[in-house]
């Protein structure tokens, strides 16, 4: 029997966040950013977070390469960029170009204007099946008040309004 995992964690809202990171070679610094819904707080004490990509990909060579990341956590004014940021390297390539973003104070990641941010330095990383675990400590973090967050489940973005 084989099992539906994609089928059965549809059924699972996550929250959705744009990871961002660089890469430096001859013509100067080459952004990338990356529509990411698997962040898990790990530890409060110390602070640490952790994302899961691709294996192969080559966001996570630059990532391993610079052993920094931002993470901005989307609201539902952002669900666009959450779509242009799930498509190929090119297609993101562009759309950083046009990005609302500022650089890290701490890491030089962009921090894209959304509720809350955090800005994370390698601390480990393993791998697990086709993907990569990377562990976050983070370095600094933010929040600002304003649209609902985003999450997404059935394969759709959905804006969380109120509470039960």
């Amino acid at each position: 029997m084989e099992v539906d995992l994609r089928g059965t964690m549809r059924n699972f809202a996550t929250g959705v966040c744009i990871a961002t990171t660089y890469a430096d070679d001859n013509s100067g610094r080459r952004h990338d950013a990356l529509t990411v819904n698997s962040l898990t707080s790990v530890s409060l004490g110390p602070p640490l977070v952790s994302i899961s990509l691709r294996q192969g990909s080559t966001f996570l060579a630059d990532l391993l390469t610079t052993k920094v990341w931002a993470l901005s956590i989307l609201d539902a004014g952002t669900h666009d960029l959450a779509r242009v940021f799930a498509q190929s390297r090119d297609v993101r390539a562009e759309a950083v170009r046009t990005l609302s973003a500022r650089p890290g104070e701490h890491t030089g990641a962009l921090i894209v204007d959304a509720p809350a941010w955090l800005e994370c330095e390698l601390r480990d990383q393993f791998d697990a099946g086709d993907h990569t675990v990377l562990i976050g400590s983070v370095v600094a973090a933010g929040q600002q008040h304003r649209r609902p967050p985003i999450v997404f489940l059935h394969g759709r973005f959905h804006a969380l309004k109120g509470e039960l």
